[in-house]
């Protein structure tokens, strides 16, 4: 099954490019539209205020990081922590399945977990930002 690992850059492209539609698309109405909104939610939550215009731009912004493989372990990072505050503040209560529940953000949280450790791969921006330093072997 050697032959599987010449795909390891593709397969982390695909990870790459599916967190980074995610959060995009999460982000997006939040960011353009419903920004007072969901600041509204997040204090309902017991959570301050700030932290909402915060999670919004992660989302928006980490998941266009992603999308391009730029700064790929630090916005895999913060997306991280995003999805773990509402996997714990908004959808734990549901269960893992159930209407609202957890199932999704954590599918989504361990795509972001493990970026941070493998990094964008060779098939990223941050592969000709700095070689090697994207998870990919330098050569």
């Amino acid at each position: 099954m050697r032959y599987l690992d010449r795909l390891q850059p593709l397969a982390l492209l695909v990870m790459r490019l599916a967190l980074g539609a995610v959060m995009v698309g999460h982000g997006y109405h939040k960011v353009f539209g419903g920004l007072h909104h969901h600041a509204d939610l997040v204090a309902s939550l017991g959570l301050p205020r700030w932290s909402a215009y915060l999670s919004a731009f992660t989302e928006f912004f980490g998941g266009i990081l992603v999308l391009l493989g730029l700064f790929t372990r630090a916005a895999a990072f913060a997306i991280c922590i995003n999805l773990s505050v509402a996997i714990a503040k908004v959808h734990f209560h549901n269960g893992l399945m159930g209407n609202g529940g957890y199932e999704f953000p954590l599918a989504v949280a361990t795509l972001a977990f493990a970026l941070i450790f493998f990094g964008g791969g060779p098939i990223a921006f941050d592969h000709i930002r700095a070689p090697g330093g994207g998870g990919g072997k330098a050569k």
